[in-house]
């Protein structure tokens, strides 16, 4: 059978797995988590501000997806000092403004 109808075959080899199909893969699925992630949060302020419903599962899916992907970081020690403070100052800064938001919504509230 001659080369050119080899290519026409109905069924094909599946692509070689190179660092670029790798890397693209990887790509792929950070842009997935952080739709999902961000859908996720809008639906937790969706179901806060204007259901007043409590959405603290929701916002449990989002941390804990977080804390799982740090982890696995960290035990694959990629993670440097720098991500470590950013991280720590991330939460921090997280703590303050819901604090802020808090004690904002509890004022109004009375």
């Amino acid at each position: 059978m001659p080369a050119s109808h080899k290519s026409q075959s109905p069924r094909q080899e599946p692509p070689e797995r190179d660092e670029r199909t790798i890397a693209v893969e990887n790509a792929s699925y950070r842009l997935g988590y952080l739709l999902a992630m961000f859908a996720l949060l809008l639906a937790v302020a969706r179901r806060s501000f204007f259901l007043k419903d409590p959405a603290w599962d929701l916002l449990g899916i989002v941390i804990g997806s977080g804390l799982a992907v740090q982890l696995y970081q960290w035990r694959a020690r990629i993670l440097g000092k720098a991500h470590f403070t950013a991280a720590l100052l991330a939460v921090v800064g997280g703590g303050l403004v819901a604090l802020l938001v808090a004690s904002l919504a509890g004022g109004l509230l009375r």
